[in-house]
């Protein structure tokens, strides 16, 4: 599968820019923000379509949440002055707030404020979407400067029957068999959190779109963790049969690492293609699924059991600014942050689409015998390329390469392509793309 060249393919600059976009639109798991930015993305994918589930919807276990809009909030001192703006950033009202216009003194609204004391000029992310509270968001040194006296909070705040959006994109390919390509957009202002995920995997969708390719491609732009679970409620059976190998998008725009999350298995083809691409990069992290935290857990759940890994630069919880206000555009996420996620997703979808797996063709181990291909009387030193044989048909299973087999037994990868070649000339394997 050749590459655009770099004039023509979305680079990170380009990434950077539409995220600045993206940027002041205050998004949750519903309402307005996530619409505005999806309808941002779709001047660029003009296939995405917008889907929305009402609110009240059973999705396997859950129920979409009432609709949420903020509007206002702001917290102003005894003195008259405002000293918490919901417009002077997007993290100061806690998500999903329900509706407050009252007065109380500083030490009850202690209760409803929340700052990091180890980080005092951050504003932390905090939401509360399943149970009803009202809550403000400063950092640590805007709380500490507050004077004793009665406050005035007010947070224009509305919950209402609505919908849950999300975005979907699918991109035809040869095969009805798919790649599918998950991120979330609900987070405010957070750049590699949430802003990396939804811009890397537009620029994906581009560079697919321009690629000759075997497989159907299918994007998921949705809201974290309710998103995953109404998308996969939605179409459940169709992943199933449909998916061979799935991505989860996230937190991959910083310069700092580059990391892999493996399946629930940890054993899948997709999980070894991450491996070997990750072995390329600088600073390579790898995590167990034991370590999920994001749509993973939905997509490689029991019963759902997608072939998916995440990846990632840094891994969400693991950098210092996550889920703060100082995960922004300047210091976390940059150009090349973004370019270097880019190309970790594209590299793995490259080996998926140019190299075949080998699957046997019969049932069994085959004679090889009277195929030339054992040795002539039996004994009990059976000769190193009989088992080499041996052992590549035993892989030859439908989801194994011959790279993957190299690694496996330990043999130069160039062995075990002559073998392979040998194989299949006398048509005991044969070498095709996965099919599900």
């Amino acid at each position: 599968m050749a590459h655009d060249s770099p004039q023509n393919e979305p680079g990170g600059q380009e990434m950077h820019d539409l995220a600045r976009r993206l940027w002041p639109i205050h998004r949750s798991i519903t309402g307005d923000g996530t619409r505005a930015s999806l309808a941002i993305l779709r001047e660029y994918l003009p296939d995405l379509v917008m889907h929305e589930v009402p609110s009240g919807t059973q999705v396997f276990d859950w129920i979409i949440p009432e609709e949420w809009t903020i509007r206002e909030a702001t917290l102003t001192d005894p003195n008259g002055k405002v000293v918490i703006d919901l417009a002077d950033n997007n993290l100061h009202v806690l998500g999903y707030s329900t509706a407050v216009d009252t007065t109380l003194p500083l030490a009850e609204l202690q209760e409803h404020l929340h700052s990091i004391p180890e980080q005092p000029e951050a504003i932390p992310f905090l939401t509360s979407y399943y149970h009803p509270n009202w809550g403000l968001c400063l950092t640590h040194e805007q709380r500490e400067s507050l004077v004793p006296g009665t406050y005035h909070v007010r947070i224009d705040a509305e919950h209402k029957p609505g919908s849950l959006t999300y975005g979907e994109l699918v991109i035809p390919g040869e095969s009805q068999d798919e790649i599918f390509i998950s991120t979330y957009i609900c987070h405010p202002s957070m750049a590699n959190n949430e802003l990396s995920g939804p811009v890397v995997a537009t620029a994906l969708a581009r560079w697919v779109y321009s690629q000759p390719r075997h497989y159907t491609y299918r994007f998921a732009f949705v809201p974290e963790s309710i998103g995953a679970i109404t998308y996969t409620s939605q179409r459940l059976q169709h992943l199933k049969d449909r998916v061979v190998a799935g991505f989860n998008l996230t937190c991959i725009g910083d310069d700092r690492a580059y990391t892999y999350l493996e399946s629930r298995m940890g054993n899948l083809r997709i999980d070894r293609i991450a491996k070997r691409v990750l072995r390329t990069k600088p600073n390579p992290r790898q995590y167990t699924y034991l370590h999920r935290g994001s749509d993973e857990r939905t997509y490689c759940a029991p019963g759902i059991d997608l072939p998916l890994v995440s990846l990632m630069r840094s891994r969400y919880g693991d950098y210092p600014e996550y889920h703060t206000s100082l995960d922004d555009l300047e210091s976390v996420v940059t150009p090349a942050g973004l370019q270097g996620g880019l190309d970790f997703v594209r590299e793995c979808i490259t080996e998926l689409e140019e190299v075949p797996v080998l699957t046997a063709t019969c049932l069994a181990e085959p004679q090889l015998g009277r195929r030339n291909l054992y040795h002539s009387m039996l004994n009990k030193n059976t000769s190193d390329i009989v088992m080499l044989r041996t052992n590549i048909l035993a892989y030859s299973d439908g989801t194994h390469t011959v790279q993957d087999i190299s690694e496996l037994l330990g043999e130069p990868l160039g062995t075990v392509e002559s073998v392979t070649k040998e194989l299949v000339q006398r048509h005991l394997v044969t070498s095709d793309l996965q099919h599900s």
